[in-house]
C-alpha cells in the first residue's frame, strides 16, 4: 500500500497555496510536513483527505484494492469533530459505527490515551488537552491504515505527546502510514520530512 501524489497543487480562496508536489508514503512510513503559517500545510492535508479538490495533479492510494484514501483514512484536523453535548462514549460510538472496521473497545482506547473512567462525561466538560486526547481515541476505535493528522499534538502536555508518539509508532509497526502537518517534533522515528514554502507559497 502506498499513498502517492503526482504534480499535486492546491488553492485557497482562488489563490495558489502549494505545489506542484510529488511524494509517496508506503506502509510503515510517516511523512511529516513542516513550514511557516500560511505555507499550505493544512490545505495539503485537506486535499489529500479529499475534503478539498486539488487545483492540479492527483493523489491516490495504490495497492489497496478497491479502497480509497477516503475509505481507508482517518483525518484529524484542527477541530476535534465531537459533539459537545454528547458524552465521550457516545461520540466515539458514533465514529466507530460511522467509520466501520471496529478495532479497540471504547474503554480500552480511552485508557490508551490516558483518559480512563471519563466516557460518561459530556465532551464539552473536558479540558482542551482532554478533548484532544479523546479525539485521538477516535483513531483507535476503528481501524483505518491511513492517518492524516493536522497539528495532532495541539493542546497536549509533554506526557500526552510522548504517549501519542507511542501510538503512532505502534500504528506504523502494524503496517499503517501517517502524514502529519506540525510545527513541533512529533517523535516519530525515521519519519520523512517535507518543508512547505513560506507565507507567499
Amino acid at each position: 500500500m502506498r499513498l502517492v501524489a503526482t504534480g499535486l497543487s492546491g488553492e485557497r480562496a482562488g489563490e495558489h497555496v502549494f505545489g506542484p508536489l510529488d511524494f509517496a508514503i508506503s506502509a510503515g512510513e510517516a511523512l511529516v510536513v513542516t513550514g511557516e503559517n500560511g505555507s499550505g500545510k493544512s490545505t495539503l492535508l485537506r486535499v489529500v483527505a479529499g475534503l478539498l479538490a486539488p487545483s492540479a495533479g492527483s493523489v491516490s492510494l495504490e495497492g489497496a484494492g478497491e479502497e480509497t484514501i477516503a475509505s481507508s483514512g482517518h483525518y484529524l484536523g484542527h477541530q476535534n469533530a465531537m459533539k459537545t453535548a454528547l458524552t465521550v462514549e457516545e461520540n466515539l460510538k458514533f465514529w466507530r459505527d460511522f467509520e466501520g472496521e471496529p478495532h479497540l473497545e471504547i474503554d480500552e482506547a480511552l485508557d490508551m490515551v490516558g483518559l480512563p473512567d471519563i466516557g460518561h462525561l459530556p465532551f464539552g466538560y473536558l479540558s482542551t488537552g482532554q478533548k484532544r486526547r479523546a479525539s485521538i481515541a477516535r483513531l483507535l476505535v476503528s481501524y483505518r491504515p491511513v492517518w492524516l493528522l493536522d497539528e495532532p499534538t495541539a493542546g497536549l502536555d509533554a506526557r500526552s505527546e510522548r504517549q501519542f508518539a507511542g501510538l503512532m509508532a505502534a500504528h506504523l509497526e502494524d503496517g499503517g502510514l501517517i502524514m502529519a502537518a506540525t510545527h513541533v517534533p512529533l517523535g516519530i522515528a525515521g519519519a520523512w520530512e517535507m518543508v512547505m514554502g513560506g507565507a507567499d507559497a
